[in-house]
């Protein structure tokens, strides 16, 4: 009912044009607005879900899914938040199974994942672990030197993403 109401208020604005990370980020904004409401109304604190991986990179929606008083995977990638649920799993389901094997996405558009805008998380965290921690420039890393530059852009862009996310803690030499 939310999206449906800003599509009715945005429609004379975006009439003519196609639907976008504009309208996708909506989707993460309505929700982000929602969950805080509930964290206000009782006292909570909302914990932002951005893991290494996409804070590094920006995949994530300012005042939407970064919204939050603490990020508490902030310094864990993709890939290690993976094992880790695995490990939580190891005794009895705490995490339901679908949603570990699911292919990872922001569901902000029909059949997303995140691969239709990134490397695979195994390729992404190693490159970005390369960068991050090991302070390699793009040339000395061993990936696909396309793969290995766009990761470094996309890096270098979400700074500004960065700064603006809640405080996170710190589990890696270099967060």
């Amino acid at each position: 009912p939310a999206m449906t109401a800003y599509d009715e208020i945005l429609d004379p604005l975006f009439a003519g044009t196609e639907f976008g990370v504009a309208e996708e980020n909506l989707q993460s904004r309505i929700r982000g607005n929602l969950l805080m409401a509930i964290a206000n109304k009782f006292n909570y604190l909302l914990l932002s879900t951005g893991n290494k991986s996409e804070m590094a990179v920006g995949y994530c929606t300012l005042y939407g899914d970064m919204n939050g008083g603490l990020a508490v995977i902030s310094d864990v990638p993709k890939t290690r938040v993976y094992s880790l649920c695995r490990w939580l799993n190891r005794h009895q389901e705490i995490i339901p199974e679908t949603v570990i094997k699911k292919a990872p996405s922001a569901e902000l558009k029909e059949n997303q994942t995140d691969q239709d805008s990134l490397p695979e998380y195994e390729i992404l965290d190693d490159i970005l672990f390369e960068l991050i921690e090991n302070n390699k420039s793009p040339e000395e890393i061993q990936h696909d030197t396309d793969t290995v530059w766009k990761v470094w852009r996309l890096l270098d862009r979400a700074e500004y993403k960065r700064r603006q996310a809640p405080p996170g803690t710190k589990v890696s030499a270099k967060a």
